[in-house]
């Protein structure tokens, strides 16, 4: 079985570490293959970043020529595009969003998620409103770390311990780490604060490696119909400039 990780943003660093997570996760014989975007953010922090690495993820798969794959996990929480997806590719698509609140509710009456800054609590909120998961969340909280300053261990420990306290007075059975760069926190937080802690990666992982043994992808009756035959341009035609705007 292979399955394919996407990286939300352009950074290769990232996208290594949720690998080496995602293939910790995985079972005897499933190969894990990591994909970085071409284009998009380095890191996804926001309404803009997320829509644009939505864009280019689904370009990345449209254009991906490696061995065939059996399923898809997409590594960035709370970010737009998993329904796009859906439509593009013939196999089971799983986001670590969606895969790791639906296990966290297996784990007790209500979790929390603990994330990186508090501009993308907002983004998971709908995240998990939309896949039906949300009335089992008692809080998102932010660390205030933001997603390529999680390499420093110590510091994203701390502050995750600090914001899963929060989250526990706020009525938190479970904890779900918020951001696919926290990928492997889990094991050394959750000894420390006695409750179950859900990493999206590892969770993504082995509901994927499910749904391919079961033989079940995704229904093409209504939502997830295939995508209307028409023509779609692809990025910027050749030859046409770019016009003078604002630079973000």
């Amino acid at each position: 079985m292979r399955i394919v990780v996407t990286n939300c943003n352009t950074t290769q660093e990232m996208t290594e570490e949720i690998v080496r997570g995602a293939r910790a996760a995985a079972g005897p014989g499933t190969t894990v293959t990591g994909l970085t975007p071409a284009w998009g953010p380095a890191s996804a922090e926001g309404w803009l970043d997320s829509y644009l690495s939505a864009a280019a993820v689904l370009d990345t798969l449209r254009t991906y020529d490696g061995p065939p794959y059996d399923a898809v996990v997409m590594a960035g929480f709370g970010e737009h595009g998993r329904e796009g997806v859906r439509e593009l590719v013939d196999v089971p698509v799983v986001d670590i969003t969606e895969a790791a609140a639906h296990l966290a509710c297996l784990l007790g009456r209500r979790y929390g998620v603990v994330t990186t800054l508090e501009r993308s609590c907002g983004q998971i909120e709908d995240s998990l409103e939309t896949a039906g998961v949300a009335r089992n969340c008692a809080a998102i909280v932010a660390t205030g770390l933001n997603v390529l300053g999680l390499g420093d261990d110590e510091r994203t420990e701390t502050a995750f311990l600090a914001a899963a306290e929060r989250a526990c007075a706020a009525g938190a059975e479970v904890l779900v780490l918020g951001c696919a760069g926290m990928t492997g926190l889990h094991r050394a937080v959750g000894e420390k604060l006695g409750l179950p802690v859900v990493d999206g990666v590892a969770a993504a992982v082995k509901l994927a490696e499910s749904l391919v043994v079961l033989g079940l992808t995704t229904s093409r009756v209504g939502s997830y119909a295939e995508p209307l035959a028409k023509r779609r341009e692809w990025g910027r035609p050749a030859g046409q400039e770019l016009r003078p705007g604002r630079r973000v």
